[in-house]
């Protein structure tokens, strides 16, 4: 049971007072008669009186001092307790880390598959979990191979293959209603039938990583330690080899724009997005900070996936200008044997204000046009407009999702521009994203 620490230090200082106040009443007796009329009896007596009070208290302020030490100590220790008991449950030596493969009609869903197998170190971290929607028979029979080839690897049917009543003015988004289902069945199979404590996510058209694994095992402790944290993602929004350091692949970021295109969560996150999860377009609606509890997310610098699905319920939205020319880490990073400390609130925030506001600032034109200096600079912006027009300068994805920019945190998007890094950052005090924006 978890100490109210506010509720029993005023217990105490209550508990505190009394006593004072009944050792007040037990030393100030009623004067006699004659007492009263003896002025220096009467000092005397109020002498030792404020004596014995400031005696008391004295003893009091100790005694209060130690109740808050005591109740410190087993706060941390109860806390340390908790922790200890995440590690035990899923320490590296018994961790099961499932991949959750969501897919529908792509008979490619093999090659997503050959690259799970190829680079997966080990069966019993990481068994494979297929789910299957829409019906699609030829792709069943691709995935029902592995599966009959490999006990480690498993498929599920998503049952409810229904037609989604929608007014006709929203007919045409059906495909993303389909999808925030099946993610909704998929999740609890892993989650409330399997049992499992997390899981990393991908999709029917993604290519992964040499590193990929490793990727997820080096970061999956900073969901237990940091719980301003809820998931890890292997995608990078601005990840174009344009406005990325690819002398780096081992750099990580945090972000409170949901990445999503490879990313874990742990069964406690799920259980309470579940509760109000999404009819349709689920990946916009995690990108709503009030969904997420704001919470905020884990990106590399060199994404670790990529996607070869042009078409799907998109219709290409994105693929030609942007994800097409997406870099795909080919270095293996690993991660397992990184100190990634750098990577908690407590130690990330005030870093990385810290810096970016001791930089030079620079317009976005100042970037583009250098190509001598390689010293890391700040790019301004002071509204949506002056973010966006920045954005498109520096090659960046200008859009927004509830007001928060592609791979921001606290306001602030990093690129590499022409061999430097570039912080493009807001010319006021961040305290909050606005939604209006975009």
């Amino acid at each position: 049971m978890r100490f109210n620490y506010k509720k029993l230090t005023v217990a105490a200082a209550i508990l505190i007072i009394t006593y004072v106040l009944l050792s007040y009443s037990s030393i100030m007796e009623e004067p006699g008669t004659s007492g009263r009329n003896n002025v220096n009896s009467l000092e005397i007596r109020l002498s030792n009186l404020q004596k014995q009070m400031d005696q008391q208290m004295t003893e009091s302020d100790m005694l209060l001092k130690r109740v808050k030490q005591n109740l410190k100590l087993k706060t941390e220790e109860e806390n340390n307790h908790e922790f200890v008991q995440d590690n035990e449950i899923e320490s590296p030596s018994d961790l099961v880390l499932p991949v959750l493969l969501i897919a529908c009609d792509r008979v490619t869903v093999k090659r997503c598959l050959d690259n799970l197998v190829k680079f997966r170190p080990s069966k019993e971290t990481f068994p494979i979990i297929v789910s299957q929607d829409c019906g699609h028979n030829a792709t069943y029979q691709v995935i029902k191979n592995f599966v009959d080839a490999d006990p480690s690897i498993s498929v599920v049917q998503q049952p409810d293959l229904s037609e989604i009543p929608l007014p006709r003015v929203k007919v045409k988004f059906r495909g993303y209603y389909k999808i925030a289902r099946h993610y909704r069945f998929a999740l609890n199979h892993v989650f409330k039938t399997l049992g499992h404590h997390a899981v990393i996510i991908v999709e029917d058209d993604l290519d992964i990583s040499p590193d990929f694994f490793e990727y997820f095992l080096g970061t999956y402790p900073l969901l237990l330690k940091d719980h301003s944290l809820w998931c890890i993602s292997a995608w990078n929004d601005n990840g174009k080899k344009e406005v990325i350091d690819l002398s780096h692949p081992e750099l990580l970021h945090r972000t409170d724009f949901f990445p999503g295109l490879g990313w874990t969560l742990r069964k406690e996150t799920w259980l309470d997005l579940e509760q109000k999860w999404p009819e349709a377009f689920f990946d916009d609606w995690l990108r709503d900070p009030e969904n997420t509890r704001g919470k905020a997310c884990i990106r590399p610098e060199i994404s670790r996936t990529f996607t070869f699905g042009k078409i799907g319920v998109s219709k290409g939205l994105f693929y030609d200008k942007h994800l097409r020319a997406m870099q795909l880490n080919s270095e293996y990073v690993e991660f397992t044997k990184l100190d990634l400390s750098y990577l908690l609130k407590e130690n990330y925030d005030d870093a990385l204000e810290s810096k970016v506001y001791s930089l030079p600032e620079v317009s976005a034109e100042d970037v583009v046009a250098s190509s001598q200096d390689d010293s890391p600079v700040r790019v301004t912006y002071s509204n949506a407009k002056t973010y966006q027009k920045a954005a498109k300068k520096l090659g960046l994805m200008d859009d927004f999702r509830s007001g928060v920019p592609r791979t921001a945190y606290r306001g602030i998007v990093s690129c590499f521009v022409r061999g430097r890094r570039v912080y493009l950052a807001p010319s006021f005090p961040w305290t909050k994203y606005d939604p209006n924006w975009g």
